[in-house]
């Protein structure tokens, strides 16, 4: 009989409940749908001492191991996140100890993941250097500004480059773990977990975490946030680069600096986020056509929306349009 798939998830004080407990809820689930003879999951909790930690919550979690006892073969391995919240904003928790830990202990775990801040473990750890990330939307720029080696996208709800995974915040770690399941078992066992969770079978991993205007919290007197405004008002104007940046009466090449400075991405690509959100919010709310939708969102052509839906999204606006309506 086939041993069953081992998950270890990496907890410490202040971390998100449902970072920890949504996923090994979606692991258990498939585990007991799945029935006797298939080797299904063991989900383990890891802390630093082995101890119980308080979640941000103030429930308390407790440890199955200590770091040092995570030996032998681990088939998943996810770390959760914390920020603290403060006047300045919100500051990702990092912990030293759990950033040593995760560098010598990932590349011998088959699949690497992080829920919400976790990320920013993963990123000290050197182990998105050159791989695609994201991460909750408030600390993506953070994440992007931080480590420029990694390329941040504060989109999508969850990112597999290779064995490493990252997923936005807190509930989009049961919509990647529910995808983990599909690769792991199949995805009838998906679909069935999904159902007994009463979730929806597949959230895409494209799917917009948020509202991009709301990505990058604005601030007042900002130039680039005034900007970034106006271009959610006049989504069909002229939108390039070079416009945008003579808007501001600078260069390009220091209009963009200061762009990608503020809001972790570039000009374009950050146009792009905003007309397809304007795209899918079309297609969810209204019975324009696509051309109408195409042309309404300032993307121009039914060709455009096309390719940007399936570079951005991986589906189709038709098909965006019956899962998310």
């Amino acid at each position: 009989m086939l041993e069953p798939h081992r998950v270890v998830i990496v907890a410490f004080a202040g971390v998100e409940l449902l970072d920890v407990t949504g996923p090994a809820e979606v692991f258990s689930v498939a585990t007991r749908v799945a029935g006797t003879g298939r080797p299904g999951y063991v989900v383990q909790i890891a802390t630093a001492d082995g101890g119980p930690v308080a979640t941000s919550s103030g429930v308390r979690l407790m440890a199955d191991l200590t770091l040092d006892e995570v030996n032998g073969r681990v088939d998943t391995l996810l770390v959760s996140g914390a920020v603290n919240l403060g006047e300045d904003g919100v500051e990702p928790v990092l912990d030293g100890k759990i950033t040593d830990w995760l560098r010598e202990a990932a590349p011998r775990a088959h699949r690497t993941g992080s829920i919400c801040a976790g990320a920013h473990l993963l990123a000290a750890a050197g182990l998105l250097d050159g791989l695609s990330a994201t991460t909750h939307w408030l600390t993506a720029a953070q994440l992007a500004a931080e480590h420029p080696q990694v390329t941040v996208d504060p989109d999508p709800i969850f990112i597999r480059a290779g064995n490493m995974w990252t997923c936005a915040g807190i509930t989009s770690g049961m919509d990647m773990a529910l995808a983990m399941v599909a690769e792991d078992h199949g995805q009838d066992l998906a679909l069935a977990t999904a159902r007994m969770m009463v979730m929806y079978v597949k959230r895409s991993g494209g799917q917009s975490q948020f509202s991009v205007p709301l990505s990058v919290p604005a601030s007042k007197g900002d130039r680039i946030d005034d900007l970034r405004l106006w271009i959610g008002e006049h989504l069909t104007a002229d939108l390039a680069t070079e416009a945008l940046a003579a808007r501001l009466h600078v260069s390009v090449r220091h209009f963009s600096r200061l762009f990608h400075r503020r809001t972790g991405t570039t000009p374009a690509a950050y146009v792009e986020s905003a007309r397809l959100e304007a795209a899918r919010r079309l297609l969810e709310e209204s019975d324009r056509s696509l051309p109408e939708v195409a042309a309404g969102c300032g993307l121009g052509s039914v060709e455009t929306l096309h390719r940007s839906f399936q570079r951005r999204l991986g589906t189709t606006p038709a098909e965006y349009r019956r899962r998310f309506r």
